[in-house]
């Protein structure tokens, strides 16, 4: 209660209503899985391996790669996730969440490409900032020469040679006596002359210094002088060319080279490489180091990394070392070493469903089955997110079934068979028909999700929903094969003639009937996490009759915002929900030792998953 000390006016803000509960995102989702490159963790690699979100198709090819297929150690594979990316943005997705998993091969060997070129007495080396056959590129650094920056300054006595434009640091190219017309001074990427480079030092106190190979250079006042900055094109592929221009070799430069491509934090986030040079090893420290840093990296005759690979499958389940799927939490004692795998997404709040692209593509079906077991366990710990399950590819009827049958939680949903696309890393043949690809559905149906979402909300069921980007499902479901699926929670995928490739199914794999649907099952989540958010203030509150209310109408207010927008059953508010916080929910004891209860009861909607139409003859004098 504030202090009211000496005689006067005082005006105070309260609050005369409740606090609002805002709904949390239900549609972020996050996937698991391997990718062409990307943020990983490894031995002495950059610290920046959390999880990337990612908007669309284009950033995550910038981030991870591209949609190619990969080469570990166990085959040619495709790239599952890169293309589940691409047929969740295509079917209505639009926030997600990337944790990479890699698996080095034996040794261990962690597939980092790296380029190293010969500097005076040491070396600087080009290093791909993440494992993967994708960091094998190509690094070419060119140099650029400015016009002549000579000027004759009196500021420090008699006329002397300084330059305009270069700071302290700077690679200076001193011409001096300046060529004989029609010559003239070196331009563009013409080769380095290390006789004829300086670097000059600015203190802004004493005049401008050059040391040159030799020692101390004192330009003549007739002497041509051009500023010399590096530019470093790292080439990925033919549609990705990466640029960095206007580049220092001394760490006094505001755009030295090791700082703009360094590990952790580079200018560009999205960088493949980056170098790995450290002048302050060098002993004695050489004051013309930064010239022959550029005059090496300019003349490399070789610019290809090498050395990068997509290492090995990693398992589903973790083995203890944190190379699998599952992943393992961040260790608490230390910081440099973080969650990695589906782990890592359990770390960002936001994510609401969760799937394996590549856990159905396991050659063994106890591989699938164990990487389902991991994704349904992480759901339920974690209380605020569904699990999408991918079975293997090639299921019978009867083998799905069986597959299906391991499971029994209200946290995930199945969906069955795969689904047939062109191949987006494939240009047809003229003449022949187009390649093929068959791909699990968890990406497909995570799009669905944030799609019915975004149009309609959390409590509509994302079923009997148009599959976007398909040629067709790998197997036909007819009616008579659904009527053996749908019972046992395995929701099909259907064609039907002129409403097209739908997803025909909405229940969770959960034997529990309270529990059966999944819209029924995300829309609790999304009203538990929500309240759970947003009455976070009254922790530590005194607990009594004043926060009860507060509560009350907090949840109350949101309650009736669901309702109104249709998530809950009922003609009248208080046929939809009850909320009741008082000493009728809490006890002596319960006060005692710190709780607070509130009952909350909620009708949920449920779809209409059999529509009835009982038609009979009716006649004038017939009665019902």
């Amino acid at each position: 209660m504030p202090e009211y000390l000496s005689p006067g006016v005082y005006v105070e803000e309260v609050s005369f209503r409740a606090r609002s509960i805002e709904g949390v995102a239900t549609s972020t989702t996050g996937f698991a899985g391997l990718a062409q490159y990307g943020p990983v963790q490894y031995p002495g690699g950059p610290k920046t391996t959390e999880p990337r979100f990612v908007g669309s198709v284009t950033e995550y090819e910038s981030i991870f790669g591209g949609l190619t297929p990969l080469e570990p150690d166990t085959g040619e594979r495709l790239c599952y996730m890169g293309l589940a990316v691409k047929s969740f943005f295509d079917n209505g997705g639009s926030q997600l969440y990337i944790s990479r998993v890699f698996a080095p091969r034996t040794g261990p060997d962690w597939g980092v490409a790296s380029l190293t070129i010969p500097v005076s007495t040491g070396f600087a080396t080009w290093r791909a900032r993440w494992p993967g056959l994708y960091g094998n590129v190509i690094v070419t650094t060119s140099v650029t020469r400015s016009k002549n920056i000579a000027y004759q300054s009196t500021a420090f006595g008699p006329a002397i040679t300084q330059v305009n434009r270069a700071k302290d640091g700077a690679v200076v190219e001193i011409i001096d006596p300046p060529p004989v017309p029609p010559a003239g001074p070196p331009v563009g990427n013409a080769p380095l002359d290390i006789t004829k480079l300086a670097v000059m030092r600015d203190n802004l106190v004493t005049p401008q210094t050059f040391t040159g190979q030799g020692g101390a250079v004192t330009p003549s006042a007739t002497a041509i002088i051009q500023l010399v900055e590096l530019t470093v094109t790292v080439s990925v592929s033919p549609e990705r060319i990466d640029v960095y221009d206007g580049l220092g070799a001394d760490p006094a430069q505001k755009r030295y080279i090791q700082k703009i491509l360094q590990a952790d934090n580079p200018e560009d986030e999205n960088s493949v490489v980056w170098l790995d040079w450290d002048p302050t090893t060098f002993s004695p420290a050489d004051p013309f180091l930064a010239a022959r840093l550029m005059v090496a990296l300019q003349g490399a005759t070789t610019t290809r990394l090498s050395g990068g690979h997509d290492g090995t499958m990693p398992s589903p389940a973790d083995g203890g070392d944190g190379l699998s799927l599952q992943g393992q939490p961040a260790d608490p004692d230390n910081p440099d070493i973080k969650a990695t795998g589906l782990e890592a997404l359990g770390e960002i709040p936001d994510i609401a469903i969760i799937a394996f692209p590549d856990g159905g593509t396991y050659d063994s079906l106890l591989d699938c089955q164990a990487a389902a077991e991991v994704l349904i366990s992480n759901a339920e710990q974690l209380k605020y997110r569904f699990a999408i399950i991918d079975p293997p590819d090639h299921l019978s009827l009867s083998q799905i079934r069986s597959f299906r049958a391991q499971f029994d939680s209200t946290y995930a949903a199945i969906y069955y068979p795969w689904i047939e696309v062109l191949d987006p890393t494939q240009r047809p043949a003229q003449g022949a028909p187009p390649p093929l690809i068959t791909l699990p559905p968890s990406g497909f149906m995570a799009g669905i999700y944030g799609r019915v979402d975004d149009a309609r909300g959390v409590w509509k069921a994302p079923a009997n929903e148009v599959v976007n980007g398909l040629t067709k499902f790998e197997v036909n479901i007819t009616k008579a094969r659904q009527d053996v699926l749908n019972p046992e929670g395995i929701n099909a995928f259907r064609f039907f003639e002129d409403r097209g490739y739908r997803v025909w199914g909405a229940r969770t794999i959960s034997s529990d009937p309270e529990w059966i649907y999944i819209n029924v099952r995300r829309l609790f989540i999304y009203l538990e996490h929500s309240i759970d958010n947003g009455t976070q203030y009254a922790v530590f509150e005194p607990n009594g009759p004043q926060l009860w209310a507060s509560i009350q109408q907090s949840i109350e207010d949101f309650l009736l915002v669901a309702w109104r927008d249709g998530a809950l059953l009922g003609d009248k508010p208080e046929q939809a929900y009850f909320v009741r916080c008082d000493r009728t929910t809490m006890t002596q004891n319960d006060l005692d030792n710190g709780r607070m209860i509130c009952l909350i009861g909620i009708a949920p909607v449920k779809p209409a998953e059999f529509v009835i139409f009982r038609i009979g003859q009716w006649t004038a004098d017939a009665s019902i």
